[in-house]
């Protein structure tokens, strides 16, 4: 209970204080004119300002809260290396006895680092920080970090923390550990499909007996491209090919130094993202027609393609008799195009051509090689691919799917998916494709053909073949049927889904991996790994799937829709994982690629040294005693402004808050007793001035 006298004035203080002054003149006039009475005039006047002044004892009972001391346990990666673990449990056990003796002090454990699929590694800090702020600084008795030292979140000012209480840290591992570690200096995100990427490198090593070149492996896609050895200390630069689009993984591995206390750190993993240069397309229109600039506009609404388009106006057998100088037209420049730089397409397509004269027969036959050399060719055949001009009547009937029978069906129907259709990703989900037949606006001529290889996945009446894809060797061929998908284009009667159609079928010529029709793919969400596999077999086969640590797991797929099976597994480990179903080999990278929390993993007391000494706490590791327990020392409580540490203890802040849980009130002045006081000296000063 406290005791104390308030005021609270009855007239404003100016006006008291001018009272005051005034009274005091009399007063001393009194006492210099030697008037009789003089002093107890002074009194009287002296409990009139006081009952002015209306003051009052006050009583406040307040109760003592306790202080609260945060306890924080590393629960991160690192903590499972080396012993770490069960040195912590025994270390957190002991320290729980020490404290449980602490008077009037609340300990609050707090359990940090258990998201291992955090890229900002282990925030102790952070964790301090939620876990104390409900209580006010003046109850903090100080903070208790039981870790590895391994922090990633300690700050570079004390006073950041929020309270000045003494910060303590017992540090678990052992000072000598030895460790070797990939660091990536030099790690681009993107590189250009067909060249190569420099990538750099750095081998740091902790610890006793280290030193010397360090074997490396180098790895993309799991597969290795070379082998050279590292400086320790030193930044290292290669080149790596980027050989495919999406993503291409590489992996850096250092060669275990041997008692490491880990060789999770000894690989360094880095995505990049493999990216083409602008694809080139040749666009080569023959005859004219109503759907002539459907091509032209799809493929020129994409950034990503770098087309050339030739229309073919004035074939050779035509004569008007205009001079050729007084001609705008450009002239085809056929060796250019298919002798000379051939290759540097990604794409040819024929658009109702057929032979005019205009390309000799030995360039079909350079087309026919660029295609089994790994190019694509697209042709979107009318009439003409029927007529004896036909395409097909040329040498790259070698590569071409689809066998004119020399006619052409004039009648309306609607193309529909065939069965390969509803699994191949160039037509699987089309819109409008949910309904038998589709919602699809009718298209009124193709070209009657028969099958000579690969696949129709889109179908006309009574099932004949529309849109045929096929594989030649390394390189892909496609064959429409059809001249009428510009209605699509045109919303004729509905229209349809022209764009999702023609856009599938171009970039599966030009190997978009997202369109391939036989794949294993697979994606990371926390520690969710989503494996598909798209075919257009009845049946696929388990995922095998081999964890970084090594050990297997067997994933089942199931069919969750046409062409696309599904599996998923719950996986417990970090790192890059590869997956297998005995056919097609992918790999997906769980958590952060390079995880801060084992980039470093070494035991250290230099990371809260700072932080310790600015809030005047301790640092020391916790080591076993000559009875085999761990040195834990004591724990005592200390006066703010004292010494927090010794040489066998800790200590921490008792802090003196507490809460107002009752206050009374009584006025001096107020009543029989202030009217008393007033009266009574008024009365002895007459009394004493009339004799």
């Amino acid at each position: 209970m406290n005791l104390d006298v308030a005021f609270s004035p009855l007239i404003p203080l100016p006006g008291l204080i001018a009272l005051a002054i005034a009274g005091g003149v009399v007063v001393l006039l009194c006492l210099l004119g030697r008037t009789r009475g003089a002093w107890l005039r002074a009194g009287a006047l002296a409990c009139l300002l006081l009952a002015l002044a209306n003051p009052s004892f006050t009583r406040e009972d307040r109760e003592p809260l306790t202080n609260v001391l945060p306890v924080v346990v590393d629960r991160s990666g690192s903590q499972t290396l080396n012993g770490r673990k069960g040195q912590t449990d025994a270390a957190r056990e002991q320290l729980a006895q020490r404290l449980a003796g602490l008077p009037n002090t609340e300990v609050r454990w707090i359990e940090a680092g258990q998201d291992a699929t955090s890229s900002d590694g282990t925030e102790l800090f952070a964790a301090l920080r939620d876990g104390v702020a409900d209580v006010p600084p003046e109850r903090i008795a100080g903070a208790l970090f039981l870790t590895d030292g391994v922090v990633h979140d300690a700050p570079p000012d004390a006073r950041s923390i929020g309270f000045s209480a003494p910060v303590h840290a017992l540090i678990t591992g052992r000072p000598d550990e030895r460790d070797r570690r990939v660091a990536l200096t030099l790690a681009p995100r993107f590189g250009i499909v067909g060249q190569t990427q420099k990538i750099g490198f750095r081998i740091d090593e902790v610890g006793p007996g280290l030193g010397g070149p360090a074997p490396v492996i180098v790895r993309r896609d799991g597969e290795e491209i070379q082998r050279l050895n590292a400086t320790p200390g030193q930044v290292t630069t290669i080149d790596v090919p980027i050989v495919h689009p999406g993503v291409n993984f590489v992996e850096v591995e250092a060669e275990d130094a041997g008692g490491e206390i880990t060789t999770v750190n000894n690989r360094a993993v880095l995505p990049i993202d493999g990216v083409r240069e602008k694809l080139r397309v040749l666009l080569v229109s023959g005859e004219p027609h109503a759907g002539e600039r459907t091509w032209r506009n799809l493929l020129k609404a994409d950034a990503s393609v770098d087309l050339v388009h030739f229309t073919i106006l004035r074939p050779p057998e035509k004569q008007d008799g205009t001079p050729i100088n007084e001609l705008s037209l450009i002239a085809f420049p056929t060796r250019e195009l298919f002798a000379q730089k051939i290759d540097e397409f990604d794409l040819i397509i024929f658009d109702r051509y057929a032979r005019q004269g205009i390309l000799p027969i030995v360039y079909f036959d350079n087309i026919a090689r660029y295609v089994r050399n790994g190019g694509a060719v697209l042709v979107a055949g009318g009439p003409d691919y029927a007529d004896p001009g036909s395409l097909f009547e040329t040498p790259l009937a070698q590569v071409l799917p689809a066998e004119p029978m020399g006619g052409v069906i004039e009648r309306e129907f609607r193309p529909t998916l065939s069965e390969v259709g509803r699994k191949h990703p160039v037509t699987r989900g089309l819109t409008g494709s949910e309904t038998e037949p589709p919602s699809w606006a009718p298209w009124f001529r193709m070209v009657d053909s028969r099958l000579r290889g690969g696949e129709a996945v889109l179908d006309g009446p009574e099932d004949r073949p529309l849109l045929v894809l096929a594989r030649e060797d390394k390189g892909r061929v496609a064959v429409l049927l059809s001249d009428h998908a510009w209605l699509w284009a045109r919303g004729f009667d509905g229209g349809g889904p022209h764009v999702d159609l023609l856009r599938r079928l171009s970039h599966w010529l030009m190997k978009e991996p997202d369109l391939e029709e036989e794949a294993l793919r697979a994606r990371a969400t926390g520690r969710t790994v989503t494996f598909e596999r798209q075919t257009l077999k009845d049946e696929v086969s388990p995922v095998d799937v081999a964890l970084p640590s090594g050990e297997r797991r067997r994933v089942a797929l199931a069919e969750a829709e046409p062409g696309l099976w599904r599996g998923v597994l719950e996986t417990p480990e970090l790192g890059l994982h590869r997956a297998t179903d005995g056919t097609f080999t992918t790999l997906v990278n769980v958590g952060p690629p390079n995880p801060r929390e084992f980039t470093e993993v070494a035991s250290t007391d230099k990371r809260l040294q700072a932080v310790a000494s600015a809030t005047g706490g301790s640092v020391r590791r916790v080591q076993p005693d000559a009875g085999g327990d761990l040195d834990i020392p004591r724990v005592v409580p200390v006066s703010s402004g004292a010494r927090a540490s010794g040489a066998d203890w800790i200590g921490v802040h008792q802090a003196d808050a507490s809460v107002v849980r009752g206050l009374g009130i009584l006025p001096i002045f107020a009543g029989l007793l202030g009217l008393l006081l007033l009266i009574g000296s008024f009365a002895a000063a007459w009394a004493r001035e009339g004799r």
